[in-house]
């Protein structure tokens, strides 16, 4: 099969970015696969490892603007990250693509589909956030956006004077999700919440501003998805303790052409179900692939 490759372009705007890709030539189809809050590419290595797709299919994983090889201390927002998709598809030459996001990267992928539908030609949208729905930290960071901003904006202030100007290591997700699942084998289920959502860690990996970028983007209102018109699949996970699942359910319920694949566990499918999701995952790419 074909091996994997770090790919980069420079955004009109300087912001150099990079992506890993398993490339098939621009007739294949070609997945998208987009990573969540405070994470990187590494969330989609076990899949891209594991799955047959590879044989057939151009698999893209780019890092968001902001997160490991497409590291900035620039402001930016949910609109740079469609633009940054968008150029990344067009140096690859494909179109029609499938966007695969988790959380943040679910967010994103449906902003993508009604910024470029001629990009998109389907969703699959691991565990999306909705705002409003939000419990626990990202519930209050709602609520404190004004004071979260002020925060970013003296600290990008500091990263423009020259302060905080560290580099910060790769983190290898892969290498996580290996470890959480013996911690999984010895503490209850819940306790991957904890784990995967601790900002003294991963402040570790990303600058302080940039995460708080995240969470903002999070936190911030979606578009209209009631005007999506490309197929949506949605793998929600069945044990999530960041949001109601029935109210989760009544939203997507709202989006046009939406199917709904419970998983039972809790936000991170990917890491507390790797070969269910991985062959869901398949299964709605080869159906799609076979409607073309």
């Amino acid at each position: 099969m074909p091996s994997e490759e770090l790919r980069y372009l420079t955004a009109a705007d300087g912001v150099r970015l990079g992506y890993k890709r398993v490339s098939q030539g621009p007739q294949a189809p070609t997945l998208v696969m987009l990573h969540g809050l405070a994470s990187n590419h590494s969330r989609w290595s076990e899949f891209v490892a594991n799955t047959d797709l590879r044989r057939d299919w151009n698999l893209l994983r780019p890092d968001l603007r902001g997160h490991s090889y497409s590291m900035t201390r620039k402001t930016y927002h949910r609109e740079h990250w469609c633009e940054d998709l968008a150029a990344v598809l067009r140096q690859e030459g494909a179109h029609n693509a499938v966007i695969l996001g988790h959380s943040l990267g679910a967010q994103i992928a449906m902003d993508f589909a009604l910024r470029y539908p001629a990009l998109c030609g389907g969703l699959i949208l691991l565990d999306p956030v909705f705002p409003e729905l939000l419990h626990g930290r990202l519930g209050k960071a709602r609520r404190f956006r004004p004071l979260l901003w002020l925060i970013v904006r003296l600290l990008r202030l500091g990263y423009a004077l020259g302060l905080g100007k560290r580099e910060f290591p790769i983190r290898d997700l892969y290498a996580l999700d290996v470890k959480t699942r013996e911690l999984l084998k010895q503490t209850s289920a819940s306790e991957i919440a904890r784990l995967y959502t601790n900002p003294r860690v991963d402040l570790e990996f990303i600058p302080l501003a940039n995460y708080l970028q995240d969470v903002l983007e999070v936190v911030r209102p979606l578009p209209d998805y009631a005007r999506i018109t490309q197929p949506v699949w949605v793998l929600l996970s069945t044990g999530t303790t960041l949001t109601d699942h029935r109210a989760l359910e009544e939203r997507i319920a709202r989006i046009p052409h939406s199917d709904i694949v419970p998983v039972h566990c809790n936000h991170w499918p990917m890491t507390e179900k790797p070969e269910e999701v991985r062959e869901i995952i398949e299964t709605i790419c080869r159906q799609w692939q076979a409607q073309l």
